[in-house]
Order: structure tokens, then sequence, then C-alpha cells
């Protein structure tokens, strides 16, 4: 993960993958994941996301981890919440209310640091790495999270007309990252209004991914 370009990103404002309202692809499908009153969502990379406004108006604690803390500070300023803020090891750890968000690398983020998780939602981290990070971020997600359901949203598309992020992530690329810890349910796949970044055609997807029987303790290794 080059993490200069992404801390140079915020520093410019350079965020038009940030999105002015919560996401339709998680409001039209996140009770799909049938989760419990009061769940702990964990979104990862999560940046300043309204998706996190959401979640917190309809009743679940959230918990997420951004590299930029400008973003952090961004998000809790956007929600009026003034956080307690400590050292985490590498980390900083930002809490206010039902929000906890570390500033600093997820490779650094443990699950003891983390604690229980009832599900993660992954719409924009995923598809942000290259093709060499990915497997060692799904290894750790799962590690972190143990193996906690998912509702993940991926795209498509000719990834020769466009550099990205965002990555091309098909479902062979999630069965290799993912298959062998959980079964993969396409809830939803979707062409992109205008296509990426009006360069080219693409669609979304998104994937209920629920754990496999005794899988908790897969890609520890």
């Amino acid at each position: 993960m080059d993490e200069t370009f992404w801390h140079d990103k915020w520093q410019r404002n350079e965020i038009g993958f940030h999105e002015p309202r919560p996401n339709p692809l998680l409001t039209d499908n996140f009770a799909a994941l049938r989760l419990p009153a009061g769940a702990r969502v964990f979104v990862p990379l999560c940046g300043k996301s309204r998706d996190i406004h959401w979640l917190l108006e309809h009743g679940c604690q959230v918990a997420g981890i951004e590299l930029s803390p400008i973003a952090v500070t961004g998000l809790f300023s956007e929600l009026g919440l003034a956080p307690r803020i400590s050292p985490a090891g590498p980390l900083v750890r930002y809490e206010a209310g039902h929000l906890c968000i570390w500033a600093g690398d997820i490779f650094n983020l443990t699950q003891a640091e983390l604690g229980h998780v009832d599900t993660v939602y992954d719409r924009a981290a995923l598809i942000a790495l290259p093709a060499p990070t990915r497997m060692a971020y799904a290894r750790h997600l799962v590690t972190i999270t143990d193996a906690a359901p998912e509702l993940l949203v991926s795209m498509e598309y000719d990834q020769s007309r466009k550099a990205g992020p965002p990555f091309s992530v098909d479902e062979n690329a999630l069965q290799h990252y993912y298959g062998d810890t959980f079964t993969l349910d396409r809830v939803m796949h979707e062409a992109v209004p205008g296509g990426l970044k009006g360069i080219c055609p693409a669609t979304e997807s998104v994937w209920i991914m629920k754990p496999r029987h005794g899988s908790g303790a897969l890609m520890k290794k």
C-alpha cells in the first residue's frame, strides 16, 4: 500500500472518491446481514465516509481504520463529535460515543486492539489496493475480525483502459482471496452510471460473505 499516495490525496483534498451521501449499495443491502440491534461494524480504510453516519444513525457501533489523520479528524468534526485521542502502539485511537477509529496502517491493527466485531463493511478498501497487497489484506482482515461476516462491494471494468485505484476485482479474484473462509453470495450487480469516471463501462457487485463452518482459524497460517 502506497501510504504517500493516500496521504498526498488527503493533504491536497483530492478526494473525488469521497461520496457526499451514504452509498445506496450499503443502505439497500445492509439488512441482508441480519445483524442484531447495536451490532458492531468494522469499516476498513474508511476515510470520512458518510456511510459511517448512516450506520451510527441506524443504531450500530462503528469501528474503523484510516491511514490519514486528516480524514479521521474530518469525520469526527462532520459528526459533531469531540474524540478522546490516545496512542495505540503504532496507531492513534480516536473515540467518541459509539465510534472508534484508528489512524494508521491497517496491518498494524491487531485483533486484541480491535476487539469483537459482528460484521465487516468493505466498500472501497479491497478495490483500493493493488493486486500484490490484496491477499495479505484479506488474510489480515480475516484474522483481526475472527472471520466475521462481511458486506463487500467489488468493481469490474477493463483494467487496460485505466490504471487503478479503484482496481477491477472479479468473482474469481474474490474466490481466491476469500473462498476458503467464506461462502460468497452476490446479492446485487449493476452498471456504474456513466461508467468509471467517464472512461469505460464498469459494474459494481454487492457480496454477502459468511464464514464456512470452522473457518475462523483459516488464513491465519
